[in-house]
């Protein structure tokens, strides 16, 4: 079944999201990594639309979504609610990379009943570190928003520290997959598996931080393992 490609309005704004899979199949929605797109999933979709209705949404500011001029993981988090109610799902498995990974982890805190399973990939919630510097705004249009750089840098930079304080209550089986050879320190992962009640880490190797690009095989091995078992 090819991909299908929709837009819906929430709460005002239009966005675009792709669709693999049966529509009548348990639904799991996915969330992309900061300046890529609901097509960043499509070989995941792809596989997993085997069994499940996969959700691809493009986050506020990025490709076929609506350009809302503020953002923030808050606001995606709402976003995600938004969408949930629309298509009317109940419980969902949500898997997020990187921003859409922190995003999943904020949705999961808040809303721990809505999810059946969450993946997070690559990702800890931000935490204290050596501040990161904001780009400028490079020259040539781009694929998405620049606002959302600089605002979601500013985040990472002074996160809220409720969101690791939180982690205990996401309730659901959780799997956390790492690069093992990506620029995120793989010991915040560590921490972070072992705040979360039910959680699972592993770290695929000859991967960076696009572990799904980088080694597509052992990322949907791994997937597979956690959800179909």
């Amino acid at each position: 079944m090819e991909t299908r490609v929709n837009q819906i309005e929430l709460n005002g704004l239009t966005f675009q999201y792709r669709e693999n899979g049966d529509p009548s199949a348990a639904p799991l929605v996915a969330l992309h990594a900061l300046g890529k797109s609901a097509e960043s999933w499509d070989q995941v979709a792809v596989a997993l639309g085997e069994k499940y209705r996969v959700l691809a949404l493009d986050q506020r500011g990025h490709a076929g979504s609506a350009r809302a001029g503020t953002y923030t993981f808050e606001l995606m988090c709402d976003d995600l609610l938004h969408f949930a109610n629309a298509m009317n799902l109940e419980q969902f498995t949500l898997l997020g990379h990187s921003m859409g990974g922190t995003v999943s982890y904020l949705f999961s805190e808040r809303f721990p009943s809505r999810i059946e399973k969450l993946i997070v990939v690559d990702t800890p919630p931000p935490f204290p570190d050596k501040p990161i510097e904001i780009p400028s705004n490079p020259p040539g249009p781009l694929p998405f928003d620049w606002l959302v750089v600089p605002s979601i840098l500013r985040q990472l930079n002074d996160p809220n520290p409720e969101w690791w304080a939180r982690l205990k209550d996401i309730i659901k089986p959780t799997l956390i997959i790492g690069g093992g050879s990506s620029h995120i320190p793989q010991n915040k992962l560590k921490e972070v598996s072992e705040l979360i009640p039910n959680c699972e880490l592993v770290t695929i190797d000859h991967a960076g931080h696009f572990v799904h690009d980088d080694n597509l095989p052992a990322f949907l091995a791994a997937v597979k393992r956690f959800l179909f078992s």
